[in-house]
């Protein structure tokens, strides 16, 4: 561990401090609820929101989206959980939202390319944020958004939910944390969702109650297909950064939070799509990325078309230490020392007794949701006392930046070497070149 980069004590005092809990939450916020809002009422962005419902008798006042279906459905279900029974004022427009002057905390939930532009305007704004991961779509807006947040002293919490899940905490503490698996050379990062065949669909004219063209915003405007609605905008590089920038991101946050890793030296990638030729998206179907420290590989895979090489882990992190192998997703973990007997393993916990609407909420993953409300909990607390969340704004910009690296890497078809004091790749101007994408007018880029 000598040579790795490690954060700066007292990290994993923050992080059991902060799950603490709501506790004296009317205490802590003067007797008055705390007034929020979300933007993007779509699949995570309800979870996000009714999550933090469950652990704190917050008032949303508004919410918002280009979809008036689904902002309608929103607002109802809002009026039946929160306390006071009222209904959320709804808006298509975000800055409309933020016009209205009566938030104190917003939470993201739209589209990747959306993410830079709502967090910056939120914060200007005098908004404590919570942002869903990847926190953008290229390097300069993740850059901005932390400048951001560090000029208004906003506290941003990434909806990076490995840092609260129980068991990977219990795992951090006591495989790597108390040196049990040794110092670690190799750790495999990956996922093997997706298998589900291509996605071909054609398009069709843009249905009514849905703002195509405030939905694409600064992004290109391709043509519309119903499943843009519906989360498959991960298909287009135009709004995202494929598996690697969803599922990846993941999962390395994850390995940097276990090791306490800041930025690789260097970033190289392979991949394309090899298999899913007939298709419409853009994304690698299978992509390989090394991102490499002075003393230890992180390698990422992802076949979004065979079976996982360990059916029991489709979707996690295995770390070859020195004493021992760990197996960790988002339902459990395995530890085997080597040589040995000892095994030691867990498995997630759903907290389905104390919140009994995770039974029945439509697509809601209920091995997430006791890390999402964790999540809310340490965003809480660290409003009321202006600390720095668990993965705040700088952690998720680190972990979304390399993922974006390896798009740029596999692009460029050469390893990049990224100097996180210049904010840029070392000797390569071509790949400088794509740190930022593009804006459609009128959209003004924030770099």
């Amino acid at each position: 561990m000598k040579r790795r980069e490690i954060l700066k004590a007292g990290a994993l005092g923050l992080l059991t401090g902060s799950l603490s809990g709501a506790r004296g939450y009317e205490e802590r916020f003067a007797g008055r609820k705390l007034r929020v809002g979300l933007i993007g009422t779509g699949w995570q962005g309800k979870v996000d929101l009714f999550r933090l419902i469950q652990v704190a008798p917050v008032e949303v006042v508004s919410l918002c989206d280009v979809n008036a279906k689904c902002l309608d459905e929103a607002a109802r279900i809002v009026a039946e959980r929160q306390i006071s029974k009222k209904t959320p004022r709804k808006y298509n427009d975000y800055r409309e939202m933020f016009a209205a002057k009566d938030l104190d905390a917003v939470l993201i939930g739209t589209p990747d390319h959306w993410h830079a532009l709502q967090m910056i305007d939120a914060v200007e704004s005098g908004l404590d944020v919570f942002v869903q991961k990847p926190i953008g779509v290229d390097v300069r807006e993740c850059e901005a958004m932390h400048r951001a947040a560090r000029r208004t002293g906003k506290v941003v919490q990434v909806g990076m939910q490995r840092r609260t899940t129980e068991h990977l905490m219990r795992a951090k503490k006591e495989i790597f944390d108390s040196g049990k698996i040794g110092r670690v050379a190799q750790a495999d990062i990956y996922t093997y969702y997706g298998g589900s065949g291509v996605f071909a669909q054609e398009p069709v004219p843009v249905p009514n109650g849905f703002d195509y063209e405030l939905w694409a915003g600064p992004a290109p405007k391709l043509p519309f297909r119903p499943q843009l609605q519906r989360g498959l905008w991960r298909a287009f590089m135009e709004y995202s950064n494929g598996y690697l920038g969803d599922m990846g991101v993941h999962m390395f946050d994850m390995t940097r939070w276990f090791l306490g890793l800041k930025w690789p030296k260097r970033i190289w990638s392979t991949g394309g799509i090899y298999i899913k030729q007939k298709g419409v998206a853009n994304i690698p179907d299978t992509q390989t990325v090394i991102f490499e420290y002075d003393d230890l590989e992180v390698v990422w895979n992802h076949r979004n078309w065979s079976d996982a090489p360990d059916p029991k882990y489709p979707w996690g992190g295995t770390y070859h230490g020195e004493n021992g192998e760990l197996k960790a997703s988002v339902f459990g973990f395995d530890f085997r020392k080597y040589r040995s007997s000892e095994k030691i393993s867990a498995d997630v916990v759903y907290e389905l007794d104390q919140y009994p609407e995770d039974k029945t909420e439509p697509r809601l993953e209920k091995h997430a949701a006791p890390a999402v409300r964790g999540l809310m909990k340490d965003w809480l607390d660290r409003i009321a006392d202006r600390g720095r969340p668990v993965c705040d704004i700088e952690e998720g910009m680190i972990s979304t930046i390399c993922c974006i690296l390896g798009n740029i890497s596999l692009q460029l078809h050469r390893p990049l070497e990224w100097d996180p004091i210049a904010c840029q790749v070392k000797n390569d101007e071509e790949a400088n070149a794509l740190l930022a994408r593009p804006y459609r007018s009128p959209w003004k880029h924030p770099m």
